[in-house]
């Protein structure tokens, strides 16, 4: 199998699962949502993480899925870097993938960007390594998504490591850096590469689901779960995510929000199913029928005033962008819809993965997943107006009278 669980331990990797509370028979997933740009905050977390554990990543965990910016990461850690040395390279790697495409726009003339110096930049860190020889390097097993839109279906570049020491994967031999570039080809921003395009599209921005069901059920060609190294039972999964956008649109604006109505309604589509799948999964891990099975441990926020106001304040920020150098202060004019492209706020997302590792610190060290005392995300503010849906939905009136 991959690395040595239980009473046969590296004594380092040993000291690494008391530090997290992880039990010692566990197999250990890390799991890293898309998010462009905004995986900088990711990075923050798993530097966090690593100083804790006491170890880097590519030792910690058995296996790293990941998804668009995270499945950039997740290649970067399979490769044996650091995330210090991962935080490093990213800055380079994120502004050479938003290269601006000469009279490029997402909605009149897509794509708006162009991957053409991305890609040798990609190829300098990572070389021409296949997927299982980054694995074999590391001893860790990865799975990185994409869409195939030919074949209207995910994909996964998955790859595990078998009790004889071979691998298994149907598309283990392919180039580390090309399932690197398919994950990251999000529809409008980016050409797809052949029939590829970014994994986050539809329901697998977040894909810690897609993960544990890949490696319980398919790490090995038995399919079968008495097979696999990954047991129901034996799992801790760490999902991070890259902060949730939030679109800031009144109810009675809805029906003509600001702007050109076909980009908004575009944008709203990509952003919000994404999240909405997210959450699906992240529910279901929390819920009865998997709760006390898999030791999973979220970490999110939502971008918004709300959440910021509760990781710790700095007076860091750039008083001449922000209009404000203290965190805090930031508005819903801000921090509403922090595109993944947006690398004018790289730093402010650097900043509030920061203080939210500093949050994680104080709550539970990554410890346990991060929750509320009404068992919800402790950083992902909860929105709705339950009177006012009532009133209105329980109306004949109201619902006569809306615009049809």
């Amino acid at each position: 199998m991959a690395k040595l669980n239980g009473a046969k331990m590296e004594a380092a990797r040993l000291i690494a699962f008391q530090q997290l509370n992880i039990d010692t028979n566990h197999r250990t997933i890390l799991s890293l949502d898309g998010g462009g740009m905004r995986g900088i905050l990711t990075i923050q977390l798993l530097k966090k993480l690593e100083e804790v554990a006491g170890i880097p990543c590519y030792q910690l965990f058995d296996m790293v899925a990941g998804t668009s910016t995270g499945g950039i990461i997740a290649g970067l850690i399979a490769t044996g870097h650091t995330a210090i040395e991962i935080e490093k390279m990213y800055e380079d790697l994120v502004t050479q993938v938003f290269d601006k495409r000469v009279l490029g726009n997402r909605f009149v003339n897509p794509p708006a960007f162009t991957k053409a110096k991305y890609r040798p930049l990609l190829k300098e860190v990572v070389k021409d390594v296949t997927i299982e020889q980054a694995c074999a390097y590391n001893d860790i097993d990865l799975m990185i998504t994409s869409n195939d839109v030919a074949a209207a279906e995910e994909t996964f570049f998955s790859c595990f490591k078998q009790a004889d020491g071979t691998y298994y994967g149907t598309y283990k031999d392919v180039l580390l850096r090309a399932t690197m570039e398919v994950t990251m080809s999000a529809p409008t921003y980016f050409y797809p590469l052949e029939r590829f395009v970014d994994g986050g599209t539809t329901t697998y921005n977040n894909p810690s689901l897609a993960a544990f069901m890949e490696a319980v059920s398919y790490s090995t060609p038995q399919k079968t779960e008495e097979a696999s190294a990954y047991k129901l039972s034996n799992i801790t999964l760490f999902s991070f995510g890259t902060g949730i956008s939030r679109l800031f649109i009144k109810p009675e604006e809805t029906k003509n929000p600001a702007g050109v109505d076909l980009a908004f309604w575009l944008n709203w589509l990509m952003v919000e199913t994404g999240q909405d799948a997210s959450a699906m999964q992240v529910d279901s891990f929390r819920s009865p029928m998997i709760k006390k099975v898999v030791d999973f441990r979220r970490f999110q926020i939502s971008l918004d005033p709300a959440a910021i106001q509760r990781i710790p304040n700095t007076d860091t920020l750039d008083a001449d962008q922000y209009k404000t150098k203290w965190l805090h202060d930031l508005d819903e004019k801000i921090l509403g819809n922090i595109d993944m492209a947006d690398i004018t706020k790289f730093g402010l997302m650097k900043t509030i993965g920061e203080q939210m590792a500093a949050f994680i610190m104080q709550q539970n060290c990554f410890k346990t997943d991060l929750l509320d005392d009404k068992g919800r995300d402790a950083l992902v503010t909860a929105f709705g107006d339950i009177a006012r849906i009532k009133k209105q939905l329980s109306s004949a009136e109201w619902l006569d009278n809306f615009i049809a």
